[in-house]
């Protein structure tokens, strides 16, 4: 006995509560793959824009100081009789020096290897 031939390649139609939630969610889909698209596409935009953009030159270095092969600097730090160092400090080719006075008050004097001269005096006093 033969029974019914079932078909199951063939598509029962959906009710319609079922086709609403349906036809929602491929909207949904619809919408969050447009505004996918169009986010990647603003940021493949912005690296392009930023690799065509002219970059600036790298900075020079502070501490490039053009000195000989075999030759070093020489120099005169001119400080005022009767002065004291009471620190330095080394940065780049500047070397800063914290003078004490003779009449205790502080100093500090900012001299420039490359340009070989005091680019800086600075009088410290309290307030």
């Amino acid at each position: 006995m033969s029974g019914p031939v079932i078909d199951d390649n063939q598509e029962k139609p959906l009710d319609p509560a079922t086709e609403r939630v349906r036809r929602k969610l491929v909207r949904f889909v619809a919408i969050n793959l447009g505004l996918l698209f169009a986010a990647v596409i603003v940021v493949m935009g912005a690296v392009v824009y930023k690799s065509m953009k002219e970059s600036a030159p790298p900075p020079v270095a502070a501490s490039d100081v053009a000195v000989p092969t075999g030759e070093m600097i020489e120099a005169t730090i001119s400080v005022p009789a009767g002065a004291r160092i009471v620190s330095q400090s080394l940065f780049g080719n500047r070397v800063s020096l914290e003078l004490e006075l003779p009449n205790a008050a502080r100093e500090i004097l900012v001299y420039d290897f490359g340009e070989r001269r005091i680019i800086a005096r600075l009088h410290v006093e309290p307030e």
